[in-house]
């Protein structure tokens, strides 16, 4: 702004904290303090919260409506990383800034687009919808996140089949619906549903105009969302691991075409990279050997409360299901029932670090993931040396069955990914991964079996290895026996390689 002769104006200088601690205090549009003001329809106010990986986030007053309620704040009691915060000291990060990112980058995303491509006609009520749904989609993760979907409440399935197929995605829905109706929030019954929807990346259902919305959150065309923007970002900064994709290039590089969210072709590779990084952290944290033998310590203790804490009720019942957090392993510490003494046992040998023990694994063949998929501790205990001199049972024994993808099982998600070559196309292309790199892989997922003792005693440890030796050499020999834990000792002696001539290149 300039005045008399071209001079520019004095403007007032702005003191902007960098973490809001008045929650009176908020920003118009403008940028003008405001505290305790009264917003007026013409203006949208805003408050400022620094996060580590975004830097200054930007959230809309009508999203505290949202985060300012017990099922949004029951987030900050959830790990986002569950029990690899027992080997990784930095994965301390909860569910409740990973939320809070997730709808911020959604907001962000759809931002760009509507300031780059006007004739989609997006509104500021689908700004609104779409940030929700990204700070919503993690409501229903019951205690130590994915452990709760995928090993405890399918071991109570036996008993209550009705949590069978139970997802934290549904009970999302179920928290959501509890949320709006308790506070108040203003929604229509419309908009509603349109939340769900994004949070389960139900597109096939939606037969509405902007279906490119069902991309942002929960992409189930190809897995490219905000959703792995934050937390592939936010678990490297907390685990200290160098991520090399860069996912501020894939929302800046990035239009809508024929109602899909496409990329440039040049951050082709960007996305191979996002995908790699996924890879790694699968490979090295999530499923870390120790992290998944506390896993299933954790699952045992919750299956052993069960009657107690009604668990099986509970995650239909949103009431219910906001007390269940990770500090349900206090809960079980602290309680005097007696039907709660072996999850007791299970809940102090975590705290005193006497773990279920890693006996072998190995890198399962192509051709024998199908079969290897079948294999129950009944097969291992079966195969066991028989000089009796350690018996080893069923329920001693725990098989575990790691995949590790790029996220679409055996597929190339980058396949499914769509792109352009200039900011003026009008149609999207695939790009073949032979026109990225000829370094990509051919196979995009991989499987290990591997095998734990209940008890850590040393000699019932390495009779669970020798039996499970024993197996997989009788599947043919197509699968290779992988490294075992340097304090196992083995009942197989190893053999000598082979002898053969090396070539120059060996010299």
């Amino acid at each position: 702004r300039r005045v008399h002769g071209g001079l520019p104006a004095q403007r007032k200088k702005v003191q902007v904290p960098l973490m809001e601690s008045d929650e009176d205090f908020f920003l118009s549009s403008q940028g003008v303090e405001r505290p305790g003001r009264q917003r007026s329809q013409q203006e949208t106010l805003y408050k400022l919260i620094n996060d580590p990986i975004h830097g200054l986030m930007k959230i809309q007053r009508e999203s505290f409506d949202i985060i300012d309620t017990r099922q949004f704040q029951r987030l900050r009691e959830l790990k986002q990383l569950g029990s690899c915060y027992f080997i990784f000291p930095g994965a301390s990060h909860n569910r409740f800034e990973h939320c809070i990112g997730v709808g911020h980058l959604a907001r962000r995303l759809l931002t760009t687009f509507r300031d780059n491509q006007p004739e989609l006609g997006i509104s500021n009520r689908d700004l609104f919808l779409v940030e929700v749904a990204g700070m919503c989609h993690d409501l229903g993760h019951g205690p130590f996140s994915h452990v709760f979907d995928n090993t405890v409440l399918p071991t109570l399935a036996a008993k209550n089949p009705a949590v069978l197929g139970w997802k934290h995605e549904k009970a999302s829905s179920m928290m959501l619906d509890r949320l709006i109706d308790e506070n108040q929030v203003d929604m229509d019954a419309n908009e509603l549903k349109l939340i769900k929807q994004m949070i389960e990346g139900d597109r096939g259902s939606y037969h509405g105009q902007k279906r490119f919305l069902f991309d942002i959150v929960a992409n189930s065309r190809n897995s490219v969302d905000v959703d792995k923007f934050d937390y592939l970002q936010r678990d490297c900064h907390n685990l200290g691991i160098r991520s090399t994709y860069d996912f501020s290039r894939l929302m800046n590089f990035s239009r809508v075409i024929n109602d899909e969210i496409c990329f440039h072709a040049k951050e082709a590779f960007n996305v191979y990279e996002m995908f790699h990084t996924r890879y790694v952290l699968f490979k090295q944290v999530y499923t870390h050997r120790v992290a998944r033998a506390i896993e299933f310590m954790i699952a045992d203790a919750l299956v052993e409360a069960d009657q107690t804490f009604d668990i099986c009720s509970a995650v239909f019942d949103a009431e219910q299901y906001l007390q269940l957090t990770d500090a349900i392993l206090r809960e079980i510490e602290k309680s005097k029932e007696p039907a709660l003494n072996n999850a007791k046992k299970i809940v102090r040998n975590i705290w005193k670090r006497n773990l279920y023990k890693f006996a072998s694994e190995a890198l399962v063949h192509p051709a024998q993931e199908a079969r290897v998929l079948q294999v129950t501790p009944l097969d291992i205990s079966s195969s066991q040396a028989g000089d009796g001199s350690v018996q080893i049972r069923p329920e001693d024994i725990i098989v575990d069955h790691p995949i590790i993808s790029y996220g679409m099982k055996d597929k190339n998600p980058v396949e499914s990914v769509r792109f352009f070559k200039t900011w003026e196309d009008t149609n999207s292309v695939s790009i073949p991964k032979d026109k990225v790199s000829f370094l990509i892989p051919d196979k995009f997922h991989e499987q290990y079996i591997r095998v734990y003792s209940r008890d850590p005693d040393p000699a019932k440890v390495a009779a669970v290895r020798t039996a499970f030796e024993r197996f997989m050499n009788s599947l043919g020999g197509a699968t290779q026996v992988g490294p075992v834990d340097s304090n196992t000792k083995s009942s197989v002696t190893p053999q000598p390689p082979a002898k053969r001539a090396r070539t120059r290149l060996e010299l």
